[in-house]
């Protein structure tokens, strides 16, 4: 059986509800959903959308780093918005805090988020030993040319 370990930081705003900021299980890390919320304050950041989003990716990186790893490490991202329209903001902002290769994502719009947020995102990340394999394949696979084949 796999140890579970709690994740949590002071880096990142404190659990709302009954739930941990993460939990590591082996080498995978699950990352609960951020919202815009402000650490030192719990207060939702102001702003428009962009700030918001910023919020939020600033928030699920501080979780990362409080279990050992990085936003580097992030294998699936879900991104939840209360307005579809914000889709290509996060497109903007994400190339900001990741390069690739990229993580899967799921992007999925909701009639409401907790606090009224407009933006959600959860993540799961693996570190360890797990972690550098899933990166030295991705990196053999992009370097390889796309060659089809001739019949």
């Amino acid at each position: 059986m796999t140890k579970k370990t709690i994740i949590s930081t002071a880096k990142a705003p404190k659990a709302i509800g009954t739930y941990s900021q993460a939990v590591r299980c082996g080498d995978t890390v699950y990352l609960s959903g951020q919202i815009p919320l402000v650490p030192e304050t719990m207060e939702m950041a102001g702003g428009d959308a962009r700030l918001q989003i910023g919020r939020v990716f600033d928030n699920l990186k501080a979780v990362a780093e409080g279990a050992g790893g990085s936003l580097a490490d992030v294998v699936k991202l879900n991104v939840f918005l209360t307005d579809l329209g914000n889709f290509p903001l996060v497109n903007e902002i994400m190339a900001q805090y990741f390069r690739e290769p990229y993580p899967a994502r799921a992007a999925v719009g909701v009639a409401a988020l907790p606090r009224g947020a407009g933006v959600e995102m959860d993540a799961v990340m693996v570190i360890g030993a797990s972690s550098r394999k899933l990166k030295q394949v991705a990196r053999k696979k992009s370097a390889k040319p796309n060659r089809k084949k001739r019949r």
